[in-house]
């Protein structure tokens, strides 16, 4: 038998006729790897990134198993890149101490960019009602420099061609309805401080779609009256505020008066019927009166009943 010849590993032919960086962009199923500190964040990302407990739990995560979703990039000048999606993935990536990242570099317009950017970042669980305002509301304006008339928050505005209207193309291709994204559009015109209290849950989506038709300086009347009483308008105040703003009569004090009106869903009400306890009171008692007796009596029975139980355990009674 002759003599077994050593075999050579030689560089395939592709591997010869290939940079090293393609031959990592086809290892990485057509990503790329890029240096964090080139990728620049999407001008107006309304989605924010922070720094919380689900952050550390998907820096952690990076750290041992790497980013297995490629990030999204498009080139920008200087030979930079801009964020298209993957923002969050990309912090958990400098928190884990990387210092680069799989990315899928994409030739894209602005406008193609921003519909990318909104639809990757609508899929999340959890979106504040102010990202997925502004969200709706950056891919209405992209869809309409695509060639689609749009208004963003009227309904009688059609399409160039076919009639139908963008915000009607927009709820078909979200899944969502029309309606839906017209409310959430509403709430870019809110001041900051009331868009702040929608979203930490403190004012409902109805009163402060109403509130946003408000001039800024109204709504800003109106933010301070509320941190004043501590209350957030119902539906009906947000709409009688809106109504006068409308007619241009809203003043301070008719601010003031409307927020001072009693809220049935932030009081709760006990109600007895008049005929039950019309006996103790004369025909010309009012509501407050009624309401200060019956208050008055169940302190006097609240202390007889304090004093008796103390005379049952053979102590003094307490000091009246």
């Amino acid at each position: 038998m002759g003599r077994k010849v050593p075999r050579l590993d030689l560089p395939a032919v592709d591997d010869l006729l290939t940079s090293q960086a393609e031959r990592d962009e086809a290892r990485l199923g057509g990503a790329r790897l890029v240096g964090l500190d080139l990728i620049d964040p999407f001008p107006g990302h309304p989605f924010r990134v922070a720094d919380d407990a689900e952050m550390a739990a998907l820096a952690q995560s990076v750290a041992e198993n790497g980013i297995l979703v490629p990030l999204t990039v498009r080139p920008s000048e200087g030979g930079r890149y801009e964020m298209v999606s993957g923002h969050r993935r990309k912090r958990a990536a400098e928190l884990a101490g990387l210092d680069q990242a799989p990315c899928l570099v994409r030739d894209m317009t602005r406008d193609e960019a921003v519909i990318a950017m909104v639809d990757s970042n609508l899929q999340r669980e959890t979106i504040l009602p102010s990202e997925r305002a502004f969200a709706y509301s950056m891919r209405l304006e992209a869809m309409s420099h695509q060639g689609r008339r749009t208004d963003l928050t009227c309904a009688q505005v059609a399409h160039k061609s076919d009639g139908r209207r963008s915000r009607d193309i927009l709820a078909e291709e979200l899944g969502v309805s029309k309606d839906r994204i017209r409310r959430f559009v509403r709430l870019t015109f809110l001041v900051p401080g009331i868009l702040a209290l929608v979203d930490e849950g403190r004012m409902k989506l109805s009163p402060a779609v109403e509130v946003s038709y408000l001039e800024k300086a109204e709504q800003t009347l109106l933010l301070d009256e509320m941190g004043r009483q501590a209350c957030t308008p119902s539906l009906a105040q947000a709409a009688k505020l809106r109504r006068y703003s409308r007619e241009g009569a809203l003043t301070p004090g008719l601010v003031r008066s409307i927020m001072e009106e009693e809220k049935p869903n932030q009081a709760e009400q006990v109600r007895i019927p008049k005929r039950s306890i019309a006996r103790f009171f004369g025909p010309s008692a009012t509501r407050e009166e009624i309401e200060g007796r019956i208050v008055r009596a169940l302190e006097l029975l609240e202390r007889a009943e304090r004093r008796r139980a103390a005379q049952e355990k053979g102590g003094e009674p307490w000091a009246m």
